[in-house]
């Protein structure tokens, strides 16, 4: 690790608050873009990180508040001109963005380690996309990463809200054969994604974050008519989502949130109908801002049988 301070000139008080952005959002962006530790003060700015990022990253300020004039940076600008290949040779500097594969993801003082280079491309998708589809074997980390990602977010303040979102399609159990009110029977379906939060934080916390409304946990039904704004969504299970139930959930995205659909396309409940992420997929995958990763049976995270049943239940076909 490396460090190096810039100072910015001119000195231009409103154009340092629009280079920063609001709560320093914009300044949050090209850290994890860069994969870098930018601190402020004043016009000047120190970066820590490995050399040739640190060195991008300082010519990425360096050009982004020169071409600031008087208006306001939005999100999609500053991600438009973050991704922008020719960043990597500003001023026909040769050197190049060494890879910056984030090998793990932090929430307060908790670390998620990305494992392999299947989660690698999906954190990285996720980093560069608003829209990520992740597909593929079960017990590959695909659940659990997103929700580390989405605790990444929050606690970096890019986002202001968290839910959590499955359908609540039975796999061969009869719902209304369950005990209790509705709420307690749609619980069995939300319950992998509490056990996934709980792994993270603690249960104090985690209640304290679903009293105040910060993270949501909700079947797929409850999605209908909402605009999430500030949002990470996440839609665990979605090869049990239906047509109409995908296309409704993918048009509540709002204003500078992310969504992140999983599934397994392997393992449909769905009694009478088409799976939604089958038909999405070829939809989706060619439009900008979309991001679609694969997981195979290798990436499989669980007991070490598990990846031979998946095998061979894939023989079998």
């Amino acid at each position: 690790m490396e460090k190096i301070s810039i100072t910015l000139d001119p000195v231009d008080n409103n154009r340092l608050l629009s280079l920063c952005g609001p709560l320093n959002n914009n300044i949050k962006e090209i850290e994890m873009r860069f994969n870098v530790e930018i601190n402020q003060r004043g016009s000047s700015f120190y970066l820590e990180g490995n050399k040739k990022n640190i060195d991008i990253a300082s010519k990425a300020l360096k050009k982004l508040y020169l071409s600031i004039e008087n208006e306001d940076i939005s999100l999609d600008q500053l991600r438009e001109f973050l991704n922008d290949p020719n960043l990597l040779k500003i001023n026909d500097s040769s050197v190049e963005l060494e890879k910056n594969s984030v090998k793990f993801l932090k929430f307060k003082n908790y670390k998620i380690k990305i494992s392999n280079k299947s989660q690698e491309v999906f954190v990285d998708a996720i980093k560069s996309n608003d829209l990520v589809f992740s597909i593929g074997a079960s017990g590959s980390g695909k659940t659990f990463l997103a929700i580390a990602a989405a605790l990444h977010y929050l606690d970096l303040g890019i986002m202001k809200k968290i839910v959590l979102v499955r359908p609540a399609v039975e796999a061969g159990e009869n719902l209304g054969f369950l005990p209790g009110d509705l709420s307690q029977k749609i619980d069995p379906y939300l319950r992998p994604m509490y056990d996934a939060l709980n792994t993270i934080m603690e249960t104090r916390l985690l209640n304290s974050m679903i009293d105040h409304s910060v993270i949501e946990v909700a079947p797929l039904a409850y999605m209908r008519g909402r605009t999430l704004n500030n949002s990470f969504i996440i839609l665990d299970e979605a090869q049990n989502s239906t047509k109409e139930q995908m296309k409704m959930f993918l048009t509540r995205l709002g204003k500078n949130s992310k969504a992140v659909i999983t599934g397994d396309i392997t393992q449909i409940d769905l009694p009478n109908a088409f799976s939604g992420l089958v038909h999405v997929i070829p939809l989706i995958k060619d439009i900008p801002g979309v991001g679609v990763c694969e997981f195979s049976d290798k990436d499989v995270l669980r007991h070490p049988l598990v990846r031979k049943i998946i095998k061979a239940y894939e023989t079998k076909k």
